[in-house]
This record gives C-alpha cells, sequence and structure tokens, in this order.
C-alpha cells in the first residue's frame, strides 16, 4: 500500500530543495531524499546535501526522527546529451530560443519520472520538488501546468496515485526566506547560508549575508535580492 504520510524530496543540496525538504518534515511521517549527479557543472552541491542532511537530524531531532534514507542516481547521461551552461563550462547567457542557456531540457522531467519510480519501490506516493515560476529564469519544467501534467502521468503510468508538491511555485525569493524562517527559525534560516550551495558556478570560495556563491550569476542575483528583501520585510 502507498503511504500518503511518506514523501520523496528532490534534494540537490541548495536553498529551494533544503526549504522543500524543511517543509516535508513538517507534514509527513517519514520522508526520504533523493539527489541526482547528472554532470551539473556545480557538482559541489552534491558534498553539500551531506552536510546539510547532516546539520538537520542534529539540529532538528524531531525532524531527524523522521528522515528516512537518501539516494542519489547516476544520469550523467542527461549532461552528455545537453549543451547548456550548467553542464559545460561556458558563460551563461540568453539563447536564441529565449530562454537562459543554463536550461537544461528535459532535466525536470526526468528527475520526476525517476523520482516516481523510487517512490513506487519505497512506498511513497508524494514527490516534493523545489520548482517555482515566480522568482525563476523561464524554466518551462518549472511551471505548474507542466508539474499538475506529470502528476497525471505518472499517476496513469504507475497505476498508483502520485502527489507532486511545489510548495514554492507562487512563492518569491524572499518568501522563501520567511517560509524556511516559520518552519525553523534563525537556526533553520542559518543553516541554509551556512551549508546550501545554489550558485551556478559551483563557486564557494566567497561568503555573502545570503550564502556561498559567485555573487553574479542569475542563481546569486535571485537568493541575493531574496534575503535583503526578507531582511527589509522583517526590519519593517
Amino acid at each position: 500500500m502507498r503511504s500518503p504520510s511518506s514523501a520523496l524530496v528532490l534534494f540537490s543540496g541548495g536553498q529551494d530543495s533544503t526549504a522543500c525538504l524543511a517543509w516535508a518534515l513538517a507534514r509527513y511521517a517519514r520522508v526520504e531524499t533523493l539527489g541526482f549527479d547528472y554532470g551539473q557543472r556545480h557538482v559541489v552541491e552534491l558534498q553539500c546535501r551531506q552536510q546539510v542532511l547532516a546539520e538537520l537530524r542534529a539540529q532538528f531531532p524531531a525532524w531527524g526522527e523522521r528522515l528516512g534514507e537518501d539516494h542519489l542516481l547516476d544520469l550523467r547521461l542527461l549532461g552528455q546529451i545537453s549543451d547548456t551552461a550548467l553542464t559545460d563550462g561556458r558563460a551563461i547567457e540568453m539563447a536564441a530560443s529565449g530562454l537562459p542557456n543554463t536550461f537544461v531540457p528535459g532535466r525536470n522531467l526526468l528527475f520526476l519520472t525517476f523520482a516516481a519510480a523510487l517512490a513506487y519501490r519505497r512506498g511513497a506516493s508524494v514527490l516534493v520538488g523545489g520548482m517555482c515560476e515566480t522568482d525563476y529564469s523561464g524554466y518551462p519544467d518549472c511551471r505548474d501546468n507542466t508539474l499538475k501534467a506529470l502528476q497525471v502521468a505518472l499517476s496513469l503510468g504507475m497505476d498508483a496515485p502520485m502527489t507532486v508538491e511545489t510548495p514554492l511555485m507562487f512563492l518569491t525569493k524572499a518568501q522563501t526566506w520567511a517560509m524556511t524562517q516559520a518552519l525553523g527559525g534563525e537556526a533553520l534560516n542559518a543553516l541554509i547560508v551556512e551549508h546550501t550551495h545554489t550558485c551556478y558556478l559551483g563557486d564557494r570560495t566567497q561568503r555573502h549575508a545570503w550564502g556561498y556563491g559567485c555573487g553574479h550569476c542569475p542563481a546569486c542575483e535571485l537568493r541575493a535580492r531574496g534575503h535583503a528583501e526578507h531582511l527589509a520585510e522583517a526590519a519593517a
């Protein structure tokens, strides 16, 4: 039997997926995590995700009791067939398609399909992802309609209900900081600043008020702006 109390979180080790993991831990009796090695330029996130999991267990014992097995899948084939700035050392810029060249075609579709297959085996019926169409780079596989359609396809294809939860879908980055503040207080936001990784270039040599990163790639700019807005709103 699939248990609606068991969730599988797509967990990269970044700010958004950590926020989603905290959200899931506050709601489900058992939560497992899933990461992907797809030849990403910022592969350092795979190291960070283990530190984030360890810190969550240590700092939030009640969550630690519900935090189950972590899984990592090798999807480097995706990097081999992609021609993007996330899987190759090239400058980040807008492509002729109108999308940034950080867009990896099919990435989230594949991630969720593999996640559903794993969830089926693990007895989970809820998939949680950090996709967002409010503060984002325009990726079509992050849009709400895409995820709703995929939820229907996965449920039909597995012949078992699969719910795709996207708690950040309509939140700004400032609201994401506010959400983690509400879930775990200053301790959780401090953990996110110190241990998560979101920078597209994989730069962990520079520490900012909002975390580590190059400070100028689209991911860093979004994170920095959201953090500043969150602090301003909190002070108002």
